[in-house]
């Protein structure tokens, strides 16, 4: 398979190190350290090299040039052909030129290559794009639409849906099997919202199955806890995405307001959290046919 990479969301060159850090402390190099990839940036595709590989590599050059104090190795880079055919060991930055929405979720992105040059990609082969999403680096392996002969530009389709899941309690269970099918499946690209409605926060329970889900690219966690007062004695890593009170009205704005687009939403939980969440979500401008009550 051919690797090569485009930033769907940043137009700039992706690069692993920072070429502004000169000075030869430790504190510099392990700043030009590269990153090892999280699982949910491997797009599962049997890719030649994966992002494991390309890691792998980096990391090699940078301990050759940590152990020869000589930061000027880490600036190697392969030449580059003018047809723009695609390097499979590093990732090159191209404008988008246009997106345009075809259905509610589907997008087709145009990127440009310089001149009139093509991408030279044969039967079968695929690209692999790599971006930027609620901060976290995301790559997915894409087939171009565009004619293989297409000069100067290349088109891919892009499907983003979104949901919505609102769960009190033990209305917690319905939404993980749909979560981790979501999460397993590499060409699922839905967006995903889950707000988790507790007393306290140790009530919560699967935590640690709930904060690994939180690290796929397309997962977002908030916690509501309505007894507690303070978000100062809970651990670091859950006060950014946590709210005291009650999930009301105005909170339930803040978060569809939040989201990419109208989402489609799935509501799990007592009698009363039902009916109290579709109240807000209906007036938030979710209709009732967007909404499903467990």
């Amino acid at each position: 398979m051919l690797l090569s990479s485009m930033s769907v969301f940043k137009a700039r060159l992706q690069s692993t190190h920072n070429q502004s850090t000169m000075s030869g402390n430790e504190h510099d190099w392990l700043a030009l350290k590269p990153q090892e990839p999280s699982p949910s940036q491997c797009c599962g595709g049997g890719c030649k090299p994966c992002i494991y590989d390309v890691y792998e590599k980096e990391l090699a050059q940078w301990e050759r040039a940590k152990a020869k104090q000589d930061k000027s190795l880490l600036m190697e880079k392969k030449e580059q052909s003018n047809n723009s055919e695609l390097n499979p060991d590093t990732f090159t930055a191209f404008s988008i030129s246009s997106v345009e929405q075809l259905t509610e979720d589907t997008y087709q992105y145009r990127f440009e290559l310089p001149g009139n040059s093509s991408l030279c990609l044969s039967l079968g082969q695929h690209i692999v794009l790599r971006g930027a999403v609620n901060g976290l680096e995301v790559q997915r392996a894409y087939t171009p639409i565009s004619p293989g002969n297409a000069e100067g530009y290349f088109e891919v389709l892009i499907k983003h849906g979104e949901l919505l899941m609102l769960a009190s309690g033990t209305g917690l269970a319905p939404m993980l099997p749909i979560l981790q099918s979501i999460t397993d499946d590499e060409e699922d690209e839905t967006f995903v919202t889950l707000v988790c409605c507790f007393p306290t926060f140790d009530k919560i329970y699967l935590k640690p199955l709930l904060q690994d889900l939180a690290r796929y690219w397309n997962i977002r966690i908030f916690y509501v806890l309505s007894q507690e007062t303070s978000l100062e004695r809970l651990p670091w890593s859950y006060q950014e995405n946590t709210y005291t009170g009650r999930l009301d009205e105005g909170l339930m704005k803040t978060i569809i307001n939040s989201c990419r687009r109208r989402p489609f939403v799935l509501i799990c939980g007592s009698s009363a959290f039902n009916e109290d969440m579709s109240r807000y979500l209906k007036a938030a401008g979710i209709e009732e046919d967007s909404c499903f009550v467990f």
